[in-house]
């Protein structure tokens, strides 16, 4: 069983991770549009899911578990942004602008590679 102290500090983690992912629904609801929907999707859900399973890493009394849930948060740290990032991607190349974009990079950047190809 765990002690007391390292349970309060478990909880403590979990909860904090819910209260992430709680951010993180209410931004993917509220921000305009796709690409802010996804940084909101993508960081504080990655941030909730890691304290959540920190909590469980600290609760749990065998060193398996543990290490079973520490590749589970490197999984998931791995994977979570790269998947963003393609439908980000997929999203600005099948034409969703972004709301505010003042200047485009990628836009320049791609057409220099179109040019480029064609020369």
């Amino acid at each position: 069983m765990t002690a007391a102290p390292f349970r309060l500090v478990a909880y403590a983690f979990m909860l904090l991770g819910v209260l992430f992912s709680l951010a993180s629904a209410l931004g993917i609801i509220r921000f305009p549009d796709v690409y802010t929907r996804i940084h909101a999707g993508t960081k504080a859900l990655t941030g909730g899911a890691i304290m959540v399973l920190i909590g469980a890493a600290i609760y749990t009394p065998t060193w398996q578990s543990t290490a079973k849930i520490l590749l589970i948060g490197v999984f998931f740290i791995a994977t979570n942004p790269l998947s963003s990032h393609a439908i980000a991607r997929a999203c600005y190349r099948h034409g969703i602008q972004p709301n505010a974009v003042y200047k485009d990079d990628y836009a320049e950047s791609l057409s220099a590679r179109k040019k480029e190809k064609t020369s």
